[in-house]
């Protein structure tokens, strides 16, 4: 070649390096091979400064990615070979997406050349992805490498983000790319880029309609927090003295310090208590938040015929489920600053009963909460494990937490007491072992904070190996299992709506801690509720990886926040 050619994978390498990319999760495979020699020969002293960080599943590869896109704000990247890799990497893919984090997954491909030709590892990756990514491509010409990374990066920042699919083929990794065309635009590397406000008439009509309620709630969900708009929202909450709740995503909207803060509200998570306070709100306030099922408890609450304001980026999300009054379409800091600027124009008192109610609100839930989680019952209640980790944790801890036991406990009942991402969730799709790998994204993206994972042992046996790579990165953070030997959260179901006919659920129980001591952790098991503090304690200060294995009551007998169980 030249001196101005580069080849397919070199272009991608320093396109990433443009864009701001700094890590890439992912694993090795024969269509990688141009583009992992890429990233060799272009690293060292004054190279690109990516680092790769080698995964044992092209699923942890996402799923670390995902989070820490979460935490940082920047594009995450991960990567994996074609056939099998593809189709293992497709369940963060869809996460991510439907939970509008900015992703994008490459996955390598046989050679152009090669198609149609019952090739190993053929598949048609671009019919793949399709469902289940915001914008995908197969490049099929080197040439066109800059254009559709750069478009890439564009889809996954802009608008509502989400998650992006690249198949690169193995010769087009090989082929010349000119390397005048090799540059891109960093403001694309992180999200939300390219903001866009609603329109002015748009947001006179929600000032009025929030100015003529009696009591009005805010519903937060996770575009306030992807979008940074933590003082705006507290602004208009203050203004209108407004009780704001959140979904599981939108933890962190507002600080629990903050005397409007209610919690989070819906199945999952949510009490009596809060729902109670959504049920009295004559005017709903959606902010960032899709209104899905989880977080009205199937659209009961708000029940219809509650007045409706909305604002969110995606248009198609206003008026799908409740008749809107008043709608805005934009990105929820300008939005709710635009909000800020009308109601400062309309004579409008706020409502000054209104931290008195949401007081009463945690009062209420505090109360429930702190009776079991004294409990020396065994086995160790949830509860009880929630509140000795927010004695211990420092603020700026950051928890990831899997969709079974963990998610509702802690959305519940552990403590935000910044605002920000410190809570982090799959929620889209609630797949099971997410928070096991997903928590070497958080440490690597948030090196600062203690990061710490809570799963049940369900998800556990998902994603174990991974243990494997946080011994070898020698990662500082915290896994806690809550064992049960039971997929709990079906088995819960199976007992509130099928008459306790329990159904291929329960599994051996297994001794996690010596699992983690064989690849490499330090471990504590606890059965005894006096021995659990000082486990997690130490667990916490040590400088290394270290497993928790706690042996808790299965949520069938539990108590929790799970609102189709209560009842």
């Amino acid at each position: 070649m030249t001196d101005n050619r580069l080849s397919g994978a070199e272009a991608f390498v320093k396109l990433l390096t443009a864009h701001g990319v700094d890590t890439v999760f992912g694993l090795c495979g024969d269509t990688s091979l141009p583009l992992y020699d890429a990233l060799a020969r272009l690293g060292g002293p004054g190279g690109h400064g990516i680092k790769h960080i080698l995964t044992r599943d092209e699923r942890s590869a996402g799923y670390m990615a995902d989070t820490y896109a979460r935490v940082t704000g920047k594009v995450g990247v991960c990567e994996g070979p074609s056939g099998g890799g593809a189709t293992y990497i497709l369940p963060a893919v869809a996460e991510a997406n439907e939970s509008s984090v900015a992703m994008l997954a490459v996955t390598t491909d046989i050679s152009v050349s090669s198609r149609g030709k019952y090739t190993l590892t053929e598949l048609d990756q671009e019919a793949l992805f399709r469902p289940i990514s915001k914008w995908n491509k197969v490049i099929d010409r080197a040439a066109d490498i800059p254009n559709i990374l750069r478009r890439a990066f564009r889809e996954a920042t802009t608008g509502r983000p989400g998650a992006v699919h690249l198949g690169l083929p193995y010769d087009v990794q090989k082929d010349a790319v000119d390397e005048n065309d090799v540059q891109g635009d960093a403001r694309y590397g992180v999200f939300p880029a390219s903001r866009v406000g609603p329109d002015p008439a748009d947001v006179k009509k929600c000032a009025e309609a929030l100015a003529k309620a009696v009591r009005p709630v805010c519903i937060v969900g996770g575009g306030v927090v992807i979008s940074n708009a933590h003082d705006e929202l507290a602004r208009v909450a203050e203004i209108l003295g407004m009780p704001v709740a959140t979904t599981i995503s939108g933890q962190g909207a507002l600080p629990d310090s903050h005397p409007l803060s209610v919690g989070v509200v819906g199945s999952n998570g949510g009490t009596l208590s809060t729902r109670a306070l959504v049920e009295g709100a004559d005017l709903v306030f959606f902010v960032g938040c899709r209104a899905g099922s989880v977080t009205t408890e199937r659209w009961r609450f708000p029940a219809k015929g509650t007045r409706i304001v909305h604002l969110d980026i995606d248009p198609g999300v206003i008026g799908a489920i409740y008749p809107t009054e008043a709608a805005m379409i934009g990105d929820a800091r300008l939005g709710l600053a635009a909000l800020v600027g009308e109601l400062a124009k309309l004579s409008r008192a706020p409502d000054l009963g209104a931290p008195g109610r949401v007081a009463q609100t945690r009062l209420e839930r505090e109360a429930a909460f702190r009776q079991l989680a004294q409990s020396d019952d065994t086995p160790i209640k949830p509860e009880r494990l929630v509140a000795t980790m927010a004695s211990l944790l420092p603020e700026d801890a950051v928890i990831v937490a899997d969709p079974g036991t963990p998610c509702p406990y802690f959305s519940a009942f552990y403590p935000k007491r910044r605002a920000g991402r410190w809570f982090v969730s799959n929620r889209a799709h609630g797949a099971l072992g997410y928070s096991l790998p997903a928590v070497v994204g958080a440490a690597i993206g948030r090196p600062q904070s203690k990061c710490v994972a809570v799963m049940g042992d369900g998800s556990f046996g998902f994603a174990c190996g991974e243990m494997e790579t946080i011994a070898r990165l020698n990662l500082p953070v915290t896994l806690v299992v809550v064992s049960n030997a039971v997929y709990g959260w079906i088995k819960a179901g199976q007992r509130s709506g099928y008459g306790g006919r329990y159904f291929s659920v329960d599994f051996q129980r297994t001794d996690h801690a010596r699992v983690a001591e064989a690849f490499g952790l330090k471990a504590w098991r606890v059965e005894d509720p006096a021995a659990l503090k000082p486990a997690l304690k130490a667990a916490f200060e040590y400088g290394g990886p270290t497993l928790v294995d706690v042996v808790c009551q299965p949520l069938h007998e539990a108590k929790a926040p799970v609102s189709e169980w209560v009842a």
